[in-house]
């Protein structure tokens, strides 16, 4: 995503005004709606595949592991649109059943919409019933009117070819505009006439979110970065969808692809020495490895989590995503997917059976206990993208 005009200082005031949580409970007042006990809960298989979001009685089952389709926006190498379909058809036929896209991601919505029409023809109805298909809407910062909201949320369903869209996840970028409010709200009667089936958010910080709930809006969910490296989300965050409900949908778990052996012994400060950083998402979140602590550092932690893959048999980005998945409120953790170009089934589905022990835990702690905390150095979940 592309910076905002709201400036750093702005970005960090906004910060600095989030009052602490236990004073807020005292001071707030409209209240917000806590959800029970089994707001969310992990479903009866033995393995914790799947977990129900829920507010209200708005629920949507998912896998705890979702395959990310950022990488069909390009960047990673050209897709074919029918070898991209077969992809989604492997993945799904494993178990891997939920895709997470965007209304900017290229050919996303386009893929899932073709992807879906292969599976209502060919597959069972047992699998039909598991297939989740989530999308994101990231308007441009103009006036959220009724029929501009769903004008655009028509296009959604008609690209992924539903009559009712899994999941919208909603980002919006300049907090100075309280429009989101009001682009939430249409989206809520969107949900009533049926076009919706469950709201949710991406990239929102703490304090909006408490505000969003406040306004009643029922938000089952909120995409945010989230890894071993970067562990903002389990600070103000984590707190308050435990308190509320609302739980986390991660990315950027395996930081690309640097959480992973290929990386592994590697020296990027030597011209042409190492693999090369030649995707966005190797090149964003090699700036989140420098900011956090740098390559050093992060050699340290890939030897640390290699230790840890090699006792369990598994590789370094199963255990990644493993560690995330355990965290509190985590409901799912995306692995992003090349679809047609490449594929990690065997590793993604190794996640389910991976059970970390206290020794893996203090292993891995050891490590990132020594980088720096990107809450202080960027903020809180989302504030990468509202910095000048």
């Amino acid at each position: 995503m592309s910076s905002t005009a709201i400036t750093t200082q702005q970005a960090f005031c906004n910060i600095q005004n989030i009052t602490p949580l236990s004073i807020r409970r005292r001071r707030a007042t409209v209240a917000i709606r806590c959800c029970s006990a089994t707001a969310t809960t992990v479903t009866a298989e033995k393995d914790n595949r799947r977990e129900v979001l829920k507010n209200g009685d708005d629920k949507l089952e998912i896998c705890r592991v979702l395959n990310g389709m950022w990488q069909t926006s390009g960047g990673w190498g050209r897709i074919d649109r029918n070898d991209a379909v077969e992809a989604m058809l492997s993945y799904a036929d494993a178990g891997l059943s939920t895709f997470d896209m965007a209304d900017h991601y290229g050919p996303a919505e386009d893929l899932y919409g073709i992807f879906i029409n292969r599976v209502r023809r060919e597959r069972p109805p047992e699998l039909l019933e598991t297939v989740r298909g989530l999308t994101k809407w990231v308007p441009p910062p103009v006036k959220m009117t009724r029929s501009f909201v769903s004008e655009s949320i028509d296009v959604s369903r008609k690209r992924m070819d539903v009559a009712s869209l899994d999941m919208l996840q909603f980002h919006w970028w300049d907090y100075s505009n309280s429009g989101y409010l009001d682009a939430l709200k249409h989206l809520t009667d969107l949900k009533g006439e049926g076009k919706i089936k469950t709201i949710a958010l991406t990239n929102f910080d703490t304090e909006r979110l408490r505000i969003i709930l406040e306004n009643e809006i029922p938000v089952v969910s909120n995409q945010v970065q989230h890894s071993i490296v970067d562990m903002r989300p389990q600070q103000k965050m984590a707190e308050l969808c435990q308190l509320t409900g609302v739980k986390l949908i991660t990315y950027g778990t395996v930081m690309g692809g640097l959480l992973s052996e290929k990386f592994l012994d590697t020296n990027l400060t030597i011209p042409f020495a190492g693999p090369k950083l030649n995707t966005p998402s190797l090149q964003k979140y090699k700036r989140m490895v420098d900011a956090w602590g740098g390559w050093s550092l992060f050699q340290e932690l890939l030897r640390t989590m290699k230790n840890v893959a090699n006792k369990h048999g598994v590789s370094i980005p199963t255990v990644a995503v493993r560690y995330i998945l355990d965290q509190p409120a985590v409901a799912g953790s995306m692995i992003g997917v090349r679809l047609g170009l490449s594929q990690h089934i065997e590793d993604a589905n190794a996640v389910f059976s991976l059970v970390l022990d206290e020794e893996d835990i203090s292993s891995i702690l050891q490590v990132t206990n020594k980088g720096r905390d990107l809450q202080k150095v960027i903020g809180d979940c989302g504030d990468e993208y509202r910095r000048a």
